[in-house]
C-alpha cells in the first residue's frame, strides 16, 4: 500500500533544508507549521527512553491528548522493553482521536536534553518510526496511510537542520526502497548503508516477529485520504507553545 509522507516543522530553517535534500522527492509533502494542523494517521513524536513526555513536541501532544498519552507510550515501553526502549525502535498506540489514531514515539535520545549531534541517532530514530509503521499495517493492514514527521534532534538534540535532513532523507531512501522483519534488521541495514557502526544500543531490545508486507512511500497525487476529519479539532492552539523541534 501507499503511505504518504508530511515533513513539518516551525523552524523555517529546518523547512528550508528539507526542501533543499528532498527537492527530488516530489512525493514528499514539506510543510511550514504545526503538527498539530496535519490531517494524518499519525504522529511522529521524538522522545527519550523512558517516554517521558516533559518537554518539546511530546509536551504539546500531551497537553492535546491529555495525559493518558503519555501513560500509553510508557505502557508500552514497559511491555516490549522493561521500561527503557532504545534507540532505533518505536512504538506505536492510539490516540484515542479519530485523527490522528496513532502516535509513534521514537527515542532520539536516553534522558532529556542531550547533545547528539557527534551521533547517528536522527537516521536510527527516524528509520524506526518509518518501521512502526511498517509493523502498524502489518498488524492491522491500511491502518496507517499518512505519517508526519518533524525536525529529529534539530533543537534540543542540537543536530544542525541540513544534518538533520540529509540523515532523515537517508532513512526516508530505505523505507521507500526495503522492508524488515523487526528493528534489530533494520539496525542492520542502515550499518551497511552507512558503512560502520552506528552506536552502542542503549537500552532493552526486543525482537519483534511481526513481517510487514510491502509498503511504498505515496506520490501525493495518488492518495486520497477517506479518514474523517477529527472530532477533537484543536481550534485552541496557542502557537506560542510550537516549537522548532522536540528531543
Amino acid at each position: 500500500m501507499l503511505v504518504r509522507v508530511i515533513l513539518v516543522d516551525v523552524n523555517p530553517k529546518m523547512v528550508a533544508a528539507w526542501k533543499a535534500t528532498f527537492e527530488e522527492n516530489l512525493e514528499v509533502d514539506v510543510v511550514a507549521g504545526s503538527m498539530l494542523d496535519q490531517q494524518v494517521s499519525a504522529y511522529v513524536s521524538p522522545t527519550n527512553s523512558k517516554g517521558s513526555m516533559d518537554g518539546g513536541l511530546d509536551a504539546v501532544l500531551k497537553k492535546h491528548f491529555g495525559a493518558k498519552i503519555e501513560s500509553a507510550v510508557q505502557k508500552e515501553i514497559g511491555r516490549i522493553h522493561q521500561g527503557s526502549m532504545p534507540v532505533g525502535h518505536a512504538t506505536c498506540v492510539e490516540t484515542g482521536s479519530p485523527m490522528p489514531r496513532y502516535l509513534i514515539s521514537t527515542p532520539t535520545m536516553t534522558r532529556s536534553s542531550e547533545d547528539i549531534s557527534d551521533t547517528m541517532n536522527v537516521v536510527l530514530a527516524c528509520a524506526a518510526a518509518f518501521q512502526a509503521v511498517h509493523m502498524q499495517n502489518a498488524r492491522l493492514p491500511g491502518s496507517i496511510r499518512s505519517i508526519a514527521l518533524p525536525g529529529l534532534g534539530a533543537n534540543t538534540g542540537q543536530v544542525p537542520v541540513e544534518i538533520c535532513a540529509d540523515l532523515m532523507w537517508t532513512a526516508y531512501d530505505l523505507f521507500r526502497r526495503k522492508e524488515f522483519e523487526d528493528f534489530g534488521d533494520l539496525r542492520k541495514a542502515l550499518e551497511e548503508e552507512l558503512g560502520g557502526d552506528l552506536g552502542p544500543v542503549v537500552g532493552k531490545p526486543q525482537k519483534h516477529v511481526v513481517k510487514a508486507p510491502g509498503i511504498k512511500a505515496a506520490p501525493t497525487s495518488d492518495f486520497d485520504d477517506e479518514e474523517e476529519d477529527d472530532d477533537d479539532d484543536d481550534g485552541n492552539e496557542d502557537e506560542d507553545e510550537d516549537f522548532d523541534d522536540q528531543e
